[in-house]
Order: structure tokens, then C-alpha cells, then sequence
């Protein structure tokens, strides 16, 4: 009995820590316009520079041949996988760096951190990454860090930057930015798409960081 009572005061902080982590994977209720910009962030924007493009050249950038009805789907399947990376993230990584540094610079931070963990794709024979220019990818990283980061303030929930996260990998090639045959992965050669997605995100991306509470803890709607 004696020995039972020493060890639970020990083992409950530890579990506590743990809940608190990952808590917010299952705060799912929060208002419809936080899923809106979840599932349509990058889409929109992407929707946006193939307009721009069009408008600008006189064509259309290709469109991905994907079948647009199992996107929904594989968002939905998806967006349970995505537990792993974002508890890391967003959940573990990202307040402690924002202890540190405020919450727009650790999101910045972590998205160096986020886009390097991807490296080893961009030498990966048939990824949709080999051979891509990392820096494009990276700067594109970097900016939906920012963006998940923002949502994640606001919300308070993983749940929804799980889903952002889905939408992004499945939406992506709606209207794709690789371009057909890589030229370097540290070189900058990238297709019009993929400047033209860079130059609109980053755009959107200092407004956020102008808008972007200090803390974590700061904003909760």
C-alpha cells in the first residue's frame, strides 16, 4: 500500500502532461468558418495563381487529372494520419518555441524544421518531390507553418490543423506546381505555378504574421 501511494504522485504528472498533449487532436467543435479555411487555404490560393497565370500569359497552367470526387474522402481518411506529425509539431514543438521566441517566430522556425524533415523526398526516385527545387518547397513550408500556427491560436485545436493538413496533401495536385522533369534539388528553376503560388502565399502569410498573437494562449474563438 505504502509503495502504491509514493509512486502515484510520480505517474500523475506524467499521464497529465500527456492528456494535455493531445487534447486538443480530439477538440473538434469549433465554428465552420475554421474548417472553411482549413480545407480551402491553400486550394484558394492555388485556384487564384492558376487565374493569375491566365490572365497574365494567356494560358492555363496544367491541371492535375486526379478524380476530384475522392478528394473529399481521402481528406477525411487522411486527416486521422496526420495525428502523428501535428501532436509534434504544433502540439509538442511549437509552444515551446514560442516560449522562447513569440509565436510568429517559432511558427517561422518550425517551418525550417518542418521543411527539412522532408529532404530526403527530393532524392527519392518517383516521389512528386525528386528533384524539385527544395528552396521553393521550403519558403512554401515555411508560409503554411505560418498558417497552421495561426489556426492552431485561434482555435486552440490540433483536430482542424489535422485537417488543414490533410486538405493541403490532397488538394495540392488540383492544380500541381512540380514541374514535369526536376532540375536540381537545390537549384531555384520552378514552374510559373510555383512562383506564382509562392508570390500569393507569402502575401497572405505577412498578413497573418501581422495578426498573430504572441502567445498561444492569447486568443481562443
Amino acid at each position: 500500500m505504502n509503495r502504491r501511494s509514493k509512486a502515484a504522485p510520480c505517474s500523475s504528472p506524467a499521464r497529465s502532461r500527456v492528456e494535455r498533449l493531445i487534447a486538443p487532436a480530439f477538440r473538434w467543435q469549433v465554428a465552420a468558418r475554421w474548417y472553411v479555411f482549413a480545407l480551402f487555404y491553400l486550394l484558394g490560393i492555388k485556384l487564384l495563381a492558376a487565374v493569375v497565370l491566365r490572365v497574365t500569359t494567356g494560358h492555363w497552367p496544367r491541371f492535375g487529372t486526379d478524380n476530384l470526387g475522392i478528394i473529399p474522402f481521402a481528406i477525411a481518411i487522411s486527416t486521422f494520419f496526420q495525428a502523428g506529425e501535428e501532436i509534434g509539431w504544433r502540439g509538442y514543438a511549437l509552444p515551446r518555441l514560442a516560449e522562447r521566441m513569440g509565436l510568429s517566430l517559432a511558427s517561422l522556425a518550425l517551418g525550417v524544421i518542418w521543411a527539412s524533415w522532408h529532404l530526403p523526398l527530393f532524392y527519392a526516385g518517383g516521389a512528386d518531390k525528386f528533384q524539385q527545387s527544395f528552396g521553393v518547397y521550403a519558403l512554401t513550408v515555411i508560409a503554411m507553418s505560418v498558417a497552421a500556427a495561426w489556426l492552431f491560436a485561434r482555435t486552440g485545436s490540433l483536430w482542424i490543423v489535422m485537417v488543414m493538413h490533410a486538405a493541403v496533401n490532397n488538394t495540392k495536385d488540383i492544380v500541381p506546381s512540380a514541374t514535369q522533369a526536376g532540375r536540381g534539388v537545390f537549384g531555384w528553376a520552378a514552374s510559373p505555378m510555383s512562383w506564382t503560388t509562392l508570390a500569393i502565399l507569402w502575401m497572405v502569410t505577412i498578413v497573418l504574421l501581422m495578426r498573430m498573437p504572441r502567445r498561444l494562449e492569447a486568443i481562443r474563438s
